[in-house]
């Protein structure tokens, strides 16, 4: 059957290939970085080079060699080497390659080292295709991830194999990935004669943010772009900045960097830091956080840890909220800034939290106590015959405005849940409540 689209002719020259795919480091001598698994001696380097490798989850942020470290493993080993990408492969991918994965172990004794870019984005039931592999050691499972194993790897096949951490690069690390490729006359950029200025390296290593790929891609730019000057093409750092424009910030609101940062802002204001605070406030703001979101972990810490220490910290906090809400962003952040900054230099307490926290644990672990007769509302004749507000002493007819009558259930009078501390304006209630309970005690004695 003749097809309704033919082949197209091959094009007469192929696309090049990108230089961060041509820099790739096809060597341990040529990796930068991560010497803390890689240098020679160390654990991991010891297993790839013996072939002696097991099961690993490689995780770290984007261009710091998850995938390069792959490639050295497939170049190293006498295993059979396959690689998925968890975007484009399915399950029934997955099983083929399990079952001659089966039959390879079994008739000739060869294992099979599978590696998967972006596990993370495999679902359940495709991680556990591979369970039964391993655990038959059948394969040896290389996995790749941005996120956190311990919430995006199944937790059968995460206690099958080593996690390795692998750090963001350093800017000095980037800066000597770049300026290789800008001498490398086989691989790199040196054919095309570029000059480029020791600022404008440092300029692109810094925007990368720990990510070769990235430094690369935009070296690669900027060289392409620079006007040729006798010869030579020119790249400083005024040119970079044209490249450049404005970084995407490193971040991902539905994972574990948007829990880093909000767990960094919050301590960062109980700890009274409002530099760190407004840092770590700009970070997420800038790289596209829902300031309500924001807005609504202030709220939430100014009672949690600031509490009656400063009671105006929950108005500014939901005065914040309210005007992030009205004016909408970017206007909106110097009212977060404020809120943060003013909440970081608040006098600090959680009385308010601990009391709570001590009287649900009450409410939850007693037996439901009945609410005393005396604090009982009587609305009819029935009620009033029952003896329900039977002895209840109006506060404001008392000298100090303060009556003696217990509040709580019988079982639970004395127990303390609200304990102010003598910081900001819990002093003052402190003082109000020592002078109440002793007026209270002078009446019972009496």
């Amino acid at each position: 059957m003749e097809s309704l689209f033919p082949d197209e002719a091959p094009p007469a020259h192929a696309p090049p290939v990108p230089l961060a795919e041509r820099m790739r480091p096809r060597t341990f001598d040529e990796f930068v970085g991560q010497e803390e698994l890689l240098a020679r001696g160390k654990p991991l380097r010891e297993a790839i080079e013996r072939d002696l490798l097991q099961s690993i989850i490689l995780w770290g942020p984007p261009g710091t060699g998850k995938t390069t470290l792959a490639r050295i493993i497939a170049d190293t080993t006498k295993a059979r080497f396959v690689s998925f990408s968890a975007v484009l492969a399915g399950i029934k991918e997955i099983r083929d390659v399990m079952a001659e994965a089966e039959r390879l172990r079994r008739s000739t004794g060869r294992r099979t080292i599978v590696f998967i870019d972006e596990i993370h984005r495999f679902n359940k039931a495709q991680q556990d295709a591979f369970l039964p592999r391993v655990e038959a050691g059948d394969i040896v499972l290389v996995g790749a991830t941005t996120e956190n194993p311990s919430f995006e790897v199944n937790a059968a096949l995460l206690s099958r194999s080593k996690v390795f951490v692998l750090r963001g690069l350093t800017t000095d690390e980037v800066a000597a990935i770049l300026d290789r490729a800008v001498n490398d006359a086989s691989r790199g950029l040196a054919s095309q004669s570029p000059e480029v200025d020791p600022e404008a390296l440092r300029a692109i290593a810094l925007y990368a943010n720990g990510d070769a790929r990235v430094a690369l891609n935009l070296l690669e730019l900027s060289v392409a772009a620079a006007p040729s000057i006798d010869g030579k093409r020119q790249v400083d750092a005024t040119r970079v900045a044209q490249a450049i424009q404005r970084r995407a910030l490193l971040y991902d609101k539905s994972g574990e960097e948007h829990y880093n940062l909000i767990s960094a802002l919050h301590k960062s204001m109980r700890n009274s830091d409002p530099d760190a605070a407004v840092y770590w406030l700009a970070r997420m703001v800038e790289a596209g956080e829902d300031p309500l979101y924001i807005a609504r972990r202030l709220v939430r810490f100014a009672s949690e840890d600031i509490g009656n220490a400063d009671p105006q910290a929950l108005a500014i906090a939901v005065a914040a909220k309210d005007a992030v809400h009205f004016i909408g962003m970017p206007e909106g952040n110097t009212a977060l800034a404020q809120a943060a900054i003013y909440l970081a230099t608040a006098p600090k307490s959680n009385a308010v939290y601990e009391a709570y926290n001590r009287a649900a644990t009450d409410a939850h672990n007693d037996v439901a106590q009945p609410v005393p007769l005396h604090l009982r509302n009587a609305p009819t004749r029935l009620m009033k015959d029952l003896a329900y507000g039977k002895g209840y002493q109006y506060a404001h007819d008392q000298a100090d405005g303060v009556a003696d009558m217990p509040c709580l259930p019988d079982a639970l009078v004395g127990h303390k849940y609200y304990e102010p501390t003598e910081r900001g304006f819990e002093k003052e209630i402190k003082r109000r409540l020592d002078g109440w309970e002793a007026i209270k005690k002078k009446r019972r004695g009496a």
